[in-house]
């Protein structure tokens, strides 16, 4: 190579180097596809965090007015108790006088005396019984209201762990929102055809694999059936039927349908039932997905199961395997 080509081949190369690096190229459909996906998907798990949050929140505001009313009726026994040793005080007063011996020194009837004296007495037995009574009762009112304050500290982290989950989940589909809107409008709606060819497709594989069911029975084929009635219905934050769900809501009311009380939870109703291995499932089984918590679905056989997936999609049959980012971490069979 000549000395001028070189030359010409190094300019080239700095020039390479010094020139300014171009912008990014602009996400393609599908990335956008799949990054909108994604924040559905937190978007779904910080909603179903919501729901256990609101499940705890219930529970600890029942035991909560519970408490406080054990707190207002030992305190009315306290005030009972007060008062009888104010009316025990004044009848000791009444009868006490100046003191045994002056009154024995100066009474015309010793034994009158004697046996007010033995009134007296009684009295005070009364009195000191009372009083026990009284100590303890308002020792056992000191503890439930320390008791009171603490379930109120506890429903105030409930109140704001609620808060904070659906602020995420709105968070979260505000970000999907924001990154369509930077779409054109024929992009847009290309993606929202994609997104109905899809679950068009998935409706109709759906309707064919629940024939599977039909040999179900018990109360696990009450609930299977339920939830298999309701392919095609949209996912909805916290909806329970009849016509948009969630995840635990459709499992709550499948269950509802067949006798059993499940909250409105994937994290609670998994520590509800009977746990299940993984190699040992049958139709009917609850599936859930997460660590923590956050999805489930009812098991239909053959690797499959019926679920209400994520906002922006609908009930539908789909593999029973880890889901995305969410592995498969137990079943509890009712």
């Amino acid at each position: 190579m000549s000395l001028r080509a070189r030359i010409f081949v190094a300019l080239v190369m700095v020039a390479g180097v010094l020139a300014p690096v171009s912008a990014s190229a602009a996400p393609s459909l599908a990335e956008v596809q799949a990054k909108v996906r994604q924040l559905e998907e937190e978007a779904t798990t910080a909603a179903e965090g919501a729901q256990e949050a609101k499940v705890k929140l219930a529970i600890l505001t029942k035991t909560l007015n519970g408490v406080k009313a054990k707190a207002d009726l030992q305190g009315q026994e306290v005030a009972a108790l007060r008062r009888s040793l104010g009316a025990i005080a004044v009848a000791q007063y009444k009868s006490g006088g100046f003191g045994q011996s002056f009154e024995l020194l100066f009474s015309s009837d010793p034994t009158l005396y004697l046996s007010s004296a033995g009134s007296l007495d009684a009295i005070t037995r009364r009195k000191s019984t009372q009083l026990r009574k009284f100590e303890a009762a308002q020792q056992r009112l000191n503890a439930t209201t320390l008791l009171v304050n603490d379930k109120i500290a506890l429903v105030a982290a409930a109140q704001k762990k609620l808060a904070a989950q659906s602020a995420l989940a709105k968070r979260k589909l505000a970000e999907a929102e924001k990154l369509l809107s930077k779409l054109s409008k024929a992009e847009r709606e290309r993606l929202a055809r994609l997104a109905e060819d899809e679950e068009n497709a998935d409706q109709k594989s759906s309707l064919e694999a629940a024939k599977i069911a039909n040999g179900v029975s018990g109360r696990a084929g009450v609930a299977l059936k339920y939830a298999l009635k309701q392919i095609g219905d949209r996912y909805v934050f916290g909806a329970a039927g009849t016509v948009t769900w969630d995840c635990s809501g459709l499992t709550m009311r499948a269950f509802q349908a067949a006798g059993v009380s499940l909250p409105h939870s994937s994290a609670a109703q998994s520590r509800m039932g009977k746990k299940v291995a993984l190699n040992a499932l049958k139709p009917g089984d609850l599936l859930f997905y997460g660590r923590p918590v956050s999805h489930v679905g009812i098991y239909l056989g053959g690797g499959k199961m019926v679920h209400a997936p994520r906002s922006g999609s609908r009930v539908k049959v789909a593999s029973s395997g880890s889901l995305g980012k969410k592995p498969l971490v137990g079943a509890r069979r009712f």
